[in-house]
């Protein structure tokens, strides 16, 4: 028998659209209501274009909220300090009454940070993979004394621990090196600009290296994201997305954006989950607050019921 599916429809942020907090407040209280499953905010640290710090707002929407959950789709570990992030992982899990899912990766070679910041990127996997052992064993709540090329640690400890025993952690990127690390620290993995045709050989590729380190990841532990906007494709701003994402890919945006009515939407979600994915980060295209609010409510509207009765979430056990 097919084991009942997982899906979560959450959505993602890169870029602050909003004309102020009030009007970002809103938009959280209308996902918060509306049922969506969870938000994601990037992670960048430099930039002219208003981007929120994740961990700012990861403990800003602890506060706010009693039911989202909320994520960095993905945290770059080379440019973070790993004793520290793994105190604001668990601080911000403890105060959300474990509601936090972050998400790591290595970072983007294009990222501003690197030149501005004159950070290696040579080094940025080999830092990657130290910082996170460090953080599953700081989670423990027992002293950590580590020895690595890149980090040394002597009697480090951390309180309180996590809400969350098992401090999930989702690995981002694609390449071999990526899917490696995924199998070896990831509890999940969650796909950056994939289309559901790279996603499946990606899921393939991480569930053959988790089988041979004698590891498992669960199956409702894969997750997708992808743009959406109920409309047109002459609408404002969909060719500049699309331009953006054919750069810095240099695929074609029209497998990956899902442009058009709920059912344009709902279908881009069920080819991923053919590919092998169950969770999502939806990103609303818009050129302001109002229309991303606007989006949102389209997709509170016409696609979270229709994707409830498709994929029904198994019922909890008493």
């Amino acid at each position: 028998m097919t084991a009942p599916l997982k899906v979560a429809i959450g959505l993602g942020l890169t870029e602050f659209p909003f004309a102020d907090a009030t009007e970002f407040w809103r938009w959280v209280d209308l996902c918060e209501h509306g049922g969506i499953d969870s938000l994601w905010q990037t992670d960048r640290i430099v930039s002219a274009t208003p981007i929120l710090e994740c961990l700012a707002t990861m403990a800003a929407l602890a506060g706010r909220t009693r039911r989202l959950k909320f994520g960095v789709n993905v945290v770059s570990l080379a440019m973070r300090d790993p004793v520290l992030l793994a105190k604001q992982c668990a601080t911000i899990d403890m105060l959300s009454e474990g509601r936090l899912l972050p998400g790591f990766g290595i970072g983007s070679p294009r990222a501003p940070e690197w030149d501005s910041l004159h950070l290696d990127t040579t080094t940025r996997g080999r830092v990657t993979d130290e910082a996170l052992e460090i953080l599953a064993l700081l989670w423990t709540g027992q002293p950590v004394t580590y020895a690595g090329r890149h980090f040394k640690l002597t009697n480090a400890q951390i309180a309180p621990k996590p809400t969350q025993p098992n401090l999930p952690i989702w690995i981002g990127g694609a390449s071999e090196a990526a899917i490696r690390r995924t199998a070896r620290y990831g509890t999940g993995w969650q796909a950056g600009a994939e289309t559901p045709e790279q996603l499946a050989q990606i899921v393939a590729a991480i569930r053959a290296a988790t089988a041979a380190a004698g590891r498992t990841i669960d199956e409702d532990h894969y997750g997708a994201a992808f743009p959406f906007r109920f409309g047109t494709p002459d609408d404002p701003g969909i060719a500049r997305a699309k331009a953006a994402y054919a750069k810095r890919t240099g695929a074609n945006p029209d497998q990956y954006f899902a442009i058009g009515t709920a059912e344009t939407i709902l279908a881009r979600i069920a080819a991923y989950i053919e590919a092998g994915a169950q969770k999502f980060i939806l990103r609303p295209i818009g050129h302001d607050g109002a229309e991303i609010a606007r989006q949102t409510r389209l997709l509170i509207d016409h696609v979270l019921p229709e994707a409830a009765r498709r994929w029904p979430k198994p019922k909890r056990r008493k």
